[in-house]
């Protein structure tokens, strides 16, 4: 007995001892899982959300100072420090922007002029993993869209083994604006481009702050759709930017030869003028007084003439076809195509039935002389061909031509892999609560029971693939989804997935996707069976480059 006592006295002790180490370990691992939604960046502390998945998410992150006030039409400035803890689990604001594009939803909490936020998933634990990084550009014409849409959320491709980030820019009048006393007070003696700089600002943020997040600087692929994927083309061609990625995913559009393409400083500078006068703003002061909502309701008044990007000397020391043509553009991988029903036969035909003589008459008051070489590369003898060969020029002229046109300018001048798809999966039917509703302007949807109803697609829409190439087609409640569509997002989003992580889309239970080369080029056709095919309209594209070239 007399032994035993000094034994429990023993363990006693022990357990007294042990108890503020337990104590202090448990607290320790509290605050470990605590701050574990804690990432220090350049400007401070932020915490953000752990989902789920197990992804953390941080939301509503800004990489600029808000542009408001003398901040107005100024390049993107930095961010002031904050101290203590920033929470990032809300959207920023988006961009002033008017309701234009009916296939638009955001999780942001309305419009502001202090919109330069952007938004990072990552799968990473301790900031030292080094993942591949995507920074996607959402599309919207240079008018609208946000980086809080939830088909370009990053989870499901942060769930692929990558940090994954959406940015806001700019937009309209506030993103695109020249004038000459906006060039006067630069710094670098020009105006406009600013949701190309606010652009450029978020890729400098990236390279300086992604490692804490868990991603490697030196491995940031850009990518986007439609004025997303021309954004692409704008900052590879960049010297602003070129130096800050190392690949490149375009989806239907780019700055080359397209309706977009910058315009001389000078012409920008005029327009903004023109703009200031109509509005009664006679002074730079004035324009930086007024409401921002004055200002987007003027600037989206009919009539009123686009804001376009400017050849500044600065972000674009010429044009992108020009810099891309000298082999001036970023280096990298590109992967890059387009959908097969970019644009309705309804945009050259107008309300005339899709007949060979209207479309002859369509193309002949287009085309002019011209006209002939144009009806012999779209060829159609029946009713039938002709609704193909009218939608095919119409999706040719609004964007594949240009996209055609960036990818065949890579491919020659910049030593680097360039792979070009096909995509040709329409949308399936819109599911039943959906009612009267008709697809609308880029895969929207007007909600009008007396609107007509839009001919079944031909193929897919302008915009269709953004949910399938980002892997978030349940986020879309419109379209009843079937187990097709999911096979084809599963697909389209690993090659995606392997081209961010290596520069080459290629990966194990995969159709073979082989770089395009040479004057028949191959491409990857991504629908239900997905297949490669053989360029077979290049002599199309070539006389649309040749018109173009010419104008």
């Amino acid at each position: 007995m007399n032994h035993r006592i000094p034994k429990l006295l023993a363990l006693l002790l022990l357990a007294l001892f042990l108890a503020p180490v337990a104590n202090a370990q448990t607290k320790r691992a509290s605050t470990t899982s605590t701050s574990s939604n804690q990432v220090k960046t350049a400007n401070g502390i932020l915490e953000g959300t752990l989902e789920k998945s197990g992804i953390r998410s941080f939301k509503g992150v800004p990489f600029a100072a808000p542009p408001v006030g003398e901040l107005r039409w100024r390049e993107p400035q930095p961010v002031k420090n904050w101290q203590g803890v920033r929470k990032s689990t809300q959207f920023g604001p988006r961009a002033m922007q008017l309701p234009v594009f009916g296939d638009m939803n955001f999780r942001s909490n309305g419009v502001s002029e202090d919109c330069l936020y952007l938004n990072v998933w990552t799968p990473a634990k301790t900031g030292k993993e080094k993942l591949p990084v995507l920074v996607y550009f959402y599309g919207g014409g240079f008018i609208a869209g946000d980086g809080s849409e939830p088909r370009y959320d990053g989870e499901s491709m942060a769930q692929k083994g990558m940090v994954a980030i959406t940015v806001n820019y700019r937009l309209g009048v506030f993103g695109f604006f020249a004038h000459p006393e906006l060039s006067q007070a630069s710094p670098y003696k020009a105006s406009g481009n600013y949701g190309f700089l606010d652009q450029t600002a978020a890729l400098r943020w990236v390279k300086e702050n992604i490692a804490a997040f868990g991603g490697d600087p030196n491995k940031v692929t850009i990518a986007g759709e439609s004025a997303g994927s021309m954004s692409v083309s704008a900052q590879m061609a960049s010297p602003l930017s070129r130096n800050l990625i190392a690949g490149a995913i375009g989806e239907s559009g780019a700055l080359v030869n397209s309706g977009f393409d910058p315009v001389p400083l000078a012409v920008g500078e005029q327009n903004g003028i023109k703009f200031a006068t109509s509005i009664g703003a006679n002074s730079l002061a004035q324009l930086r007084a007024m409401d921002a909502q004055q200002l987007l309701t003027e600037a989206g008044k009919p009539g009123v003439s686009r804001f376009s990007p400017t050849i500044d000397g600065y972000f674009f020391p010429k044009t992108p076809a020009a810099i891309f043509a000298a082999g001036e553009q970023a280096k990298v991988p590109l992967l890059a195509g387009w959908n097969s029903q970019e644009m309705g036969y309804q945009a050259l035909l107008g309300q005339d039935a899709p007949t060979k003589e209207n479309f002859t008459k369509a193309v002949q008051r287009v085309f002019g002389e011209r006209a002939e070489e144009i009806l012999k590369q779209y060829a159609a003898t029946t009713d039938e061909e002709v609704m193909q060969a009218a939608t095919d020029l119409a999706g040719d002229r609004f964007i594949a031509y240009s996209t055609w046109k960036w990818m065949d300018l890579h491919g020659k001048t910049s030593g680097k892999p360039v792979y070009r798809y096909l995509y040709s999966r329409p949308r399936p039917e819109m599911v039943p609560e959906m009612g009267n509703a008709t697809p609308g302007l880029a895969g929207g949807v007007i909600k009008d029971s007396n609107a007509p109803k839009a001919p079944p697609a031909r193929g897919a829409v302008h915009s269709a693939e953004i949910e399938y190439a980002m892997g978030n087609l349940a986020t879309n409640k419109v379209y009843a989804w079937t187990p097709e569509d999911y096979k084809v997002s599963k697909t389209m989003q690993e090659y995606f997935a392997n081209f961010i992580k290596t520069g080459n889309p290629n990966g194990a239970g995969l159709p073979k996707w082989p770089v395009a080369t040479g004057n028949t080029p191959q491409y990857l056709n991504i629908d239900v069976n997905t297949r490669l095919e053989t360029e077979k309209n290049r002599g199309r594209y070539q006389l649309l480059d040749e018109l173009a070239t010419k104008k």
